[in-house]
């Protein structure tokens, strides 16, 4: 594979989906150097592995004897270490060409789709694993049930997350695609929503004529590009007119159960630890790609009994002094929108969000969205926006959205003004018997982690 390359060199090794691809080139061999910011866990990860990390970007780390630099998407063509590349003529590739010779020598599965194509990722490795087909897994999140973003399988199977950002997942030619649902997101790199659908389109048909599309038969934009999809597609959802769909639906001590029919006929029921109508659908779609594969109907049934999850996607941080602590990847309103609508049909209880807005530009592009998210959630506490990859824009900031969500009436808004007002302000407004959910891809998580220590430390002393 690779020919005669040896040395790999990572720029922004440290995210999640660099990190997997790192992981995989380690256990495939090859020697790997990276840089990134900050060394953060998936940094300390490689470094077990093998990897050699800087934290910060340095032209010295770029020498002769690399064979090839990667990059992130968020990596610019300023960066010192790509200056370096170019000039001594190493090749400078994205992280999707990477992404997209690992799959080429062997039976590629790719998920797409805005929302939940990380959690269906991870399901149709985890049914895979299962099946004992062993699959190579690339995925934008922390698989419980393996303890990492990736997996170097021994089987032909490589199953990955196939990203739009960047238009990224455009390099990939899986032989089953599938695709959850289609929104406007990422306008630093889509002109608008028919942009965001052709680059679907392209990707739908970018499967091979003796492969097959799977998509959600209950998102409109999907049902909109249909039409133009010239390769085989096989239906989910919750219409009867779906070949794969799930009907008498219900919740208890957070688990879900449907029926499941395919093609009219009813397989069984299906059990998974996960809540909400729209991991339904996410299920629905790794059981449709699991039969496309042949696998046997009780295999993926007991597979999906024994998923964990995905960390980061309403996982379970913990309980102190009856307050329980979610935290959740969701960055998008429709994300944090069907969340709070999954946890409110399991609870008649409090539920507190904690909303740490990500990017600048997209505060700016959804914040009446985002306003309008929260309506299943008691108290809305908006953070200062986390940056990321942008610098400030002149008028945005977190304020946009609590008073987009006072426009609509929500009763319980609450701005908060600075990081170190994030743990004081939501202490101050917890009762017993609350649900709190910190929500953001940013660093939320961490101040999470601090508010659980903090109600800890607190019941101990109350003792």
């Amino acid at each position: 594979m690779l020919r005669k390359t040896k040395q790999i060199h990572i720029i922004g090794i440290g995210g999640i989906g660099m990190s997997g691809i790192a992981a995989i080139l380690i256990k495939e061999g090859f020697t790997i150097t990276g840089s990134d910011m900050r060394l953060n866990e998936n940094c300390q990860y490689l470094l077990e592995k093998g990897a050699q990390i800087t934290e910060g970007h340095d032209a010295t780390l770029i020498h002769k004897s690399l064979d090839v630099v990667v990059i992130s998407s968020a990596i610019k063509d300023d960066n010192p270490e790509v200056i370096t590349a170019k000039h001594l003529n190493i090749p400078v590739i994205k992280r999707a060409e990477m992404l997209s010779e690992l799959m080429r020598m062997r039976f590629g599965i790719g998920v797409a789709g805005t929302h939940g194509k990380t959690t269906t990722t991870s399901m149709v490795g985890h049914i895979l694993n299962y099946a004992n087909l062993s699959p190579t897994i690339i995925v934008g999140g922390i698989v419980k049930n393996i303890g990492t973003n990736s997996q170097m399988g021994q089987g032909n199977c490589i199953v990955v997350e196939a990203d739009e950002y960047d238009r990224t997942f455009l390099s990939l030619n899986p032989i089953l695609a599938g695709i959850t649902n289609i929104e406007l997101e990422h306008l630093d790199c889509y002109k608008d929503l028919e942009d965001v659908k052709d680059a679907f389109v392209q990707f739908a048909n970018s499967v091979p004529f003796f492969g097959l599309v799977a998509v959600c038969l209950e998102d409109e934009n999907i049902k909109d590009i249909l039409p133009r999809i010239s390769k085989k597609i096989a239906t989910y959802g919750f219409s009867r007119q779906a070949n794969l769909r799930a009907e008498n639906i219900t919740y208890h001590k957070a688990c879900t159960y449907f029926d499941l029919y395919h093609h009219q006929q009813k397989l069984g029921q299906i059990q998974t630890n996960l809540v909400g109508q729209h991991n339904v659908l996410n299920t629905l779609l790794a059981i449709l790609l699991g039969l496309e594969m042949d696998l046997d109907f009780a295999t993926i049934q007991k597979a999906l009994q024994e998923f964990k999850g995905v960390k980061r996607r309403l996982e379970k941080v913990g309980t102190a002094k009856n307050i329980l602590l979610f935290d959740d990847y969701a960055h998008h309103p429709t994300e944090i929108k069907t969340t709070l609508k999954g946890v409110r049909n399991t609870t008649d209880g409090r539920i507190v969000a904690l909303f740490q807005p990500h990017l600048y530009s997209r505060t700016r592009d959804f914040a009446e969205d985002f306003g309008k998210s929260f309506m299943d959630a008691d108290l809305v506490l908006v953070a200062p926006i986390y940056p990321a990859r942008e610098t400030k824009i002149e008028g945005v900031d977190n304020s946009l959205i609590s008073e987009a969500a006072i426009r609509c009436n929500h009763q319980g808004v609450h701005k908060i003004e600075s990081n170190q007002d994030i743990v004081k302000t939501t202490l101050s407004l917890l009762k017993p018997g609350d649900i709190l959910i910190t929500f953001g891809a940013g660093d939320i998580y961490q101040y999470g982690k601090e508010i659980l220590s903090k109600l800890e430390q607190s019941k101990a002393t109350s003792k």
